[in-house]
């Protein structure tokens, strides 16, 4: 019992229980409240999810794909939308974010990573919000960028206010004001929004590290995952986005999913944003293909090819003759000795040609000879009867 309390005590004493209450404690209670005493409105509704995409968004297109990876560039005005916007998603400010975020791309996948996959599923999606880290735990990045960029310390200096006016504030005022619905709009245009959002986003340090396919590296854990795609406003294919960080696209096909590729290139279209970069295709084949050429040598390990032909004992073909006089059923092909004493019975063409040349080389006759050139099958299943090699086959 002693053990278990001190577990306890130990865990609360590394819980950040401010960050507990305001990404799980209220939003858990705001649902139960929402769910049997405040009914959600549709026009609430509606309001929550246009106001949940602004939020989304200003985190995957201005924290993310702008400040973290300066992947495009952006006017005053868009960045002053877009560290609002970010402010309202409550996932702390441009510069904490950016660090961690630099921090997870330098050092994925180790101790330095601040939601390293290879701590747990838990601990990747929720455990590193709400578990206290030393600064010296986590990795150190250069964000001297962040640092000289006047609205991100504009929004630094004045997150705190951002965050409770645009999380809390608006929406309640908002809903109330427009629909008269101030109780939902603090608890699902407020709460609930804020905790769904961070979940989205938090499906991405977890989610995009544990399921879904590699079609770039596998080095490291990162994965395409088309829900957290579906989910992230496109932040899912984070397997190509550990590979190519700097381009502003994370689904680089039409078909896949990334509202956030669109709306960066819509900014650029109407000047609010430039310098988008693309990572040069070529270079994004020739990862895809090496990445094929890995997962082939994966498979081609797991099968049996016969005895690698320089391994082979080495015989003589007078050697070779006597086994065959011995009474083994032993051919001559390619100048390696091959075992088909198992396969007589199971040979397409029946046993005579077979018998013909036990104890002779077979060559000619395998390759085209009077009969016709085998398969590429036969030669794989010839692979795997070898026994020996002929050192002196000019017989």
């Amino acid at each position: 019992m002693r053990k278990v309390l001190g577990n306890m005590s130990a865990l609360s004493e590394k819980t950040d229980w401010i960050r507990f209450w305001f990404t799980g404690g209220i939003p858990i209670g705001a649902i139960i409240i929402g769910s049997l005493w405040v009914p959600l409105q549709l026009r609430t509704a509606i309001f929550a999810s246009i106001y949940a995409t602004a939020s989304g968004i200003s985190v995957t297109a201005g924290y993310h794909r702008l400040w973290a990876h300066r992947a495009y560039s952006a006017g005053t005005f868009l960045k002053i939308i877009l560290a609002i916007g970010g402010a309202s998603a409550g996932q702390a400010s441009i510069r904490t974010w950016c660090r961690d975020h630099r921090a997870h791309h330098r050092y994925t996948d180790t101790d330095k990573d601040p939601y390293s996959a290879q701590k747990g599923l838990f601990y990747s999606h929720y455990g590193w919000v709400v578990l206290r880290r030393k600064p010296e735990q986590t990795g150190r990045v250069d964000i001297q960028d962040l640092s000289n960029d006047p609205i991100v310390m504009w929004q630094r200096k004045y997150y705190l206010t951002l965050m409770f006016l645009t999380v809390y504030v608006f929406p309640t005022i908002f809903c109330g004001v427009m629909f008269d619905d101030f109780a939902g709009g603090f608890i699902w245009a407020s709460c609930i929004r804020v905790f769904l959002i961070q979940q989205a986003t938090f499906c991405v340090n977890s989610l995009a590290h544990w399921a879904g396919d590699q079609p770039f590296a596998n080095k490291l854990s990162p994965r395409n995952c088309w829900f957290v795609a579906l989910i992230t406003w496109g932040e899912g294919y984070h397997n190509f986005h550990h590979e190519f960080p700097v381009d502003y696209r994370n689904g680089i096909r039409w078909y896949q999913w990334d509202p956030t590729k669109w709306f960066i290139w819509f900014c650029d279209k109407i000047n609010l944003a430039s310098d988008l970069k693309r990572f040069p295709e070529n270079e994004i084949q020739k990862g895809k293909f090496q990445q094929i050429q890995r997962q082939m040598e994966i498979q081609r390990q797991k099968i049996s090819w016969g005895i690698p032909i320089d391994q082979l004992p080495i015989w003589n073909f007078e050697e070779y003759t006597l086994h065959a006089k011995n009474g083994r059923y032993l051919l001559v092909i390619d100048g390696v000795v091959h075992d088909v004493e198992e396969f007589m019975s199971h040979h397409p063409g029946g046993e005579k040609y077979l018998l013909e040349y036990i104890g002779k080389d077979a060559t000619k006759l395998f390759h085209g000879g009077a009969i016709h050139a085998h398969s590429n099958a036969a030669e794989n299943l010839l692979s795997t009867m070898r026994l020996a090699r002929i050192v002196d086959s000019d017989h």
